[in-house]
């Protein structure tokens, strides 16, 4: 069977360059006779890996040299926990409620901090990004989700935080699982910038942690668990127990992929080509729709409707649409279950030309079904 094109959320594409890699070297990498996925973690074969690997973050995101790289486990959602219980200091944070990943990480937070959701776009359905100023109060930190997966928002521009009583400044936290270097960042700007891999980085498995140096603590909320504390990673080198080696190793190669074409300048310029070109379509079109607001809308993930009105009429439209999509080597359409619709997810690996593709069979599919 020939490949297709994986428009999933997650886990995603990767670049072919990267698979036909690793294919080569699974049953023996670089000499030693062995796969990746054997090895010791800290055999003299894997150090160079998780060593390369953390370089080339570094480069790429330009982490300035007082943040930590960290490898974690337990996905993006056991942050959601970890960042309460290690920053928690004067009991208050303040969070910005953008999506269902944003309220899953405000139900977690609540478990052990008194959380302040100082904006929400629940209103509308989550389809656009709430004008947030700048944070300011007596908060441990201010938590935002970049790019919301499953309702296809990204905050266009950052807010500010303001200085808390003591002069310190509001560490801003933010959840870049489904937008890290889709384009430039400003590492700087963040006390704590993080991203579960199985979107733009790696296969699951791999969270990667950037946290400011003074926000790792040697008392964190009293109970919290080893494992759940930043500084027990940051003093190990991700190493305190086995790391997903093999996960970080493809990373590794995906990172190398990303700055052979461009770094994250050229990776904006190749989102934005994708979806420009989608995005237009739809608000050109008579029979899809864009549901989010144009100064919110996402470079990586593009829920789309269809113009039916009847409830059960568009949800048989919509399988119809999946399944004849994913014949035509179109797969993973289907938008989330709590939203439904339609789903296009543009993550870095996927090429203009699945993009065109896509195009191509929504045209026919609109005639078709009119």
């Amino acid at each position: 069977m020939s490949r297709v094109y994986n428009f999933s959320a997650g886990p995603s594409c990767l670049p072919e360059s990267v698979l036909k890699e690793a294919a080569a070297e699974m049953l023996d990498y670089h000499g030693t006779g062995q796969s990746v996925m054997e090895m010791s973690h800290r055999s003299k074969a894997y150090e160079p890996i998780i060593a390369e690997t953390e370089a080339l973050v570094r480069s790429l995101l330009n982490v300035p040299d007082n943040y930590k790289v960290l490898f974690l486990q337990g996905g993006a959602s056991t942050q959601f926990a970890m960042i309460p219980m290690n920053l928690k200091k004067i009991g208050k944070a303040a969070y910005v409620d953008t999506g269902i990943w944003a309220d899953k990480a405000i139900k977690e937070a609540k478990k052990f901090i008194d959380v302040d959701v100082i904006a929400s776009s629940k209103d509308k359905g989550y389809s656009y990004i709430p004008k947030v100023g700048k944070i300011e109060g007596e908060y441990d930190y201010a938590y935002i989700t970049l790019n919301n997966t499953i309702v296809g928002t990204k905050w266009a521009a950052l807010p500010e935080t303001g200085a808390r009583a003591d002069g310190t400044q509001i560490p801003l936290v933010a959840d870049a699982s489904s937008c890290i270097l889709s384009e430039p960042m400003d590492i700087s700007r963040f006390g704590i910038f993080y991203a579960g891999a199985q979107k733009n980085l790696a296969p699951a498995g791999v969270t990667l942690v950037i946290i400011r140096d003074d926000l790792i603590t040697d008392s964190p909320v009293p109970g919290t668990p080893t494992m759940l504390t930043y500084k027990t990673h940051a003093d190990n080198g991700s190493m305190y127990n086995t790391p997903p080696c093999y996960t970080i190793y493809i990373m590794g190669k995906v990172l190398a992929w990303i700055k052979d074409n461009g770094g994250a300048e050229g990776m904006k310029k190749r989102n934005q080509e994708k979806a420009d070109l989608f995005y237009k379509y739809l608000d050109n079109s008579s029979f899809y729709r864009s549901p989010v607001e144009k100064d919110s809308r996402s470079l990586m993930n593009i829920p789309f409707v269809t113009g039916e009105t009847d409830p059960d009429k568009a949800a048989a439209l919509n399988k119809k649409f999946v399944a004849e999509a994913a014949a035509a080597g179109l797969v993973n359409l289907a938008g989330h279950r709590l939203v439904g619709g339609m789903r296009a997810s543009l993550y870095n690996a996927m090429p203009l030309d699945g993009v065109k593709a896509l195009i191509a069979f929504m045209d026919k599919f609109a005639a078709e079904n009119k």
